[in-house]
């Protein structure tokens, strides 16, 4: 750390919403030249520490100082004027507009009112390249990937001279070689002087590039720790406030065997595709079997989910459920046979924000009875409260906005959106994706036991490890073709996997 004082304390903070005690005398630290990781289930109050920081929601109770100055403000324009910067998990961009103008919106170079168009995309290649980043800052920037879309997100952040820079899951859609180049950058920047505030679920990453940790629980401070003080098995009993029986139940995942599955298989993808998304492909998946989707980002994982739920129309190929062809053409056909999914888009595909919990959890049952014939309250309730209880939704009041809920919470809604249906597919895109530990291995814990009960699962996860600790058999995509298929037996590692991935085709294609 490049300072003796703190840039940034927060002391005493509280916040409460109704029903739900968020924070509750929260002390916080960041000095100028570190970053600082920010840690806790979902549910812990990180989220709402951030938002208090930032102005978002007002503080019940507590003082905020910013290089000695006491301050509230009153929303993140105001944060970032002070040096304040946050950049979240979904990035707050504008993809129809240029690079340069997403860097430089309402602060664009003018000249008698006119914006200076040539020294707006000079500064933009400059911010850039101090992040290792050259790109076309004139193309529209939904035409770049979202690893691309954070590194502009944070070029904007620092270009408004951040004393505090706040990345909240800035890693959650980034592969190994994209958080490396983050990495890089945030070094980068802390060695400038630059505080940083880190939110992450990936344990690994904390290791690797924090300082110290801060853990909260519940709303409440656990403790503040350097992080070479403190061992990855005493931060997770800290975050989840229990030993560490939840990852002894993934270890007992971990040893898992490889099932193999009955003739007949439940879906039959033959030749299935769609031109520009996904090249024609076959897939087998069986009663019972959980196939995992590996690949990089961008490889076409999503692209197959979406047509096997009728998200995305297939213009090639055909689909059989349980030896019947079935018209999977849009969603309702899909779930009218059986077939459940959960996007890795939870926020703009997934939940609706301004429902309740048992609005949210009982939406797919009713699309599918159709909505003259709405389902009657009292079996709503049995339906909710069963799952409310199954899943360990927190907290357990249906009635309240699903917007109130931590994002592992509201991915478990989602999931009972599903159970309810009772698929005989269900495809899960990224369901552990930026959600705790403790709600991960929940999740992975649900994935076996619907697997054993007859599920047929369809996995997709940006960590191999996940993927083969689920699995029975790993389906490889690689530029947008699904290259291999491959048994998960004890030869199936995370390096034969990405062996797969690099070379385009394995040493066992297994054809089902």
């Amino acid at each position: 750390m490049t300072g003796s004082q703190p840039v940034l304390t927060m002391t005493g903070i509280r916040k409460t919403f109704p029903g739900v005690r968020a924070l509750q005398d929260v002390d916080f630290r960041l000095f100028p030249g570190e970053v600082h990781a920010l840690m806790g289930e979902n549910g812990a109050g990180k989220s709402t520490l951030i938002k208090v920081l930032t102005g978002v929601y007002d503080t019940d109770d507590g003082v905020i100082t910013l290089a000695g100055e006491q301050v509230a403000f009153s929303g993140p324009m105001q944060a970032a004027a002070s040096g304040v910067s946050t950049v979240y998990q979904e990035v707050n961009l504008c993809t129809n507009l240029s690079v340069a103008e997403n860097i430089f919106v309402g602060r664009e170079p003018r000249r008698l009112g006119a914006i200076r168009w040539g020294e707006m995309r000079r500064r933009a290649r400059e911010l850039l390249a101090r992040l290792d980043l050259d790109i076309d800052v004139a193309a529209q920037l939904g035409s770049y990937s979202l690893a691309v879309q954070q590194m502009v997100a944070i070029a904007r952040a620092i270009d408004v001279r951040a004393r505090v820079l706040i990345l909240d899951e800035p890693t959650s859609s980034l592969d190994a070689g994209e958080v490396a180049q983050l990495f890089r950058v945030m070094r980068q920047l802390r060695d400038e002087g630059i505080a940083i505030l880190f939110v992450t679920h990936f344990l690994d990453q904390v290791y690797g590039i924090a300082d110290r940790i801060t853990v909260l629980r519940n709303g409440a401070l656990v403790g503040e720790y350097r992080t070479e003080e403190l061992p990855q098995f005493s931060l997770v009993e800290k975050m989840i406030g229990k030993e560490l029986d939840v990852l002894e139940r993934l270890d007992e995942q971990q040893k898992r065997a490889a099932v193999r599955p009955d003739e007949s298989p439940l879906v039959d993808a033959e030749q299935l595709g769609r031109k520009g998304a996904v090249a024609p492909f076959s897939l087998r998946i069986h009663a019972g079997e959980v196939v995992g989707l590996a690949g990089l980002l961008g490889s076409g994982r999503t692209e197959v989910a979406r047509l096997l739920f009728g998200a995305d129309r297939a213009d090639h190929g055909q689909v059989a459920v349980r030896g019947s062809k079935a018209s999977l053409r849009n969603p309702v056909q899909a779930i009218d046979h059986g077939v459940g999914f959960c996007s890795e888009n939870r926020r703009a595909e997934g939940i609706v924000p301004e429902l309740s919990v048992r609005e949210n959890m009982i939406l797919a049952m009713q699309a599918a009875r159709g909505w003259l014939r709405p389902i009657p309250r009292r079996r709503q309730d049995e339906l909710v409260e069963k799952y409310v209880k199954a899943l360990s939704i927190r907290p357990a009041n249906p009635d309240l906005p699903v917007r109130n809920l931590s994002g592992g919470n509201q991915q478990k809604v989602l999931l009972a959106r599903w159970l309810i249906t009772e698929p005989r597919l269900l495809i899960l895109d990224e369901p552990t994706r930026g959600i705790d530990i403790g709600a991960k291995a929940e999740i992975q814990k649900l994935v076996v036991e619907l697997s054993d009960g007859g599920v047929a699962v369809l996995f997709i996860s940006a960590e191999l490890e996940e993927v083969l600790r689920l699995s029975h058999r790993v389906a490889v995509m690689r530029d947008r073709t699904m290259v291999a298929q491959l048994d998960n037996d004890d030869s199936l590692d995370a390096d034969r996997v990405m062996q797969t991935i690099a070379s385009g085709a394995g040493n066992e294609e297994v054809q089902r």
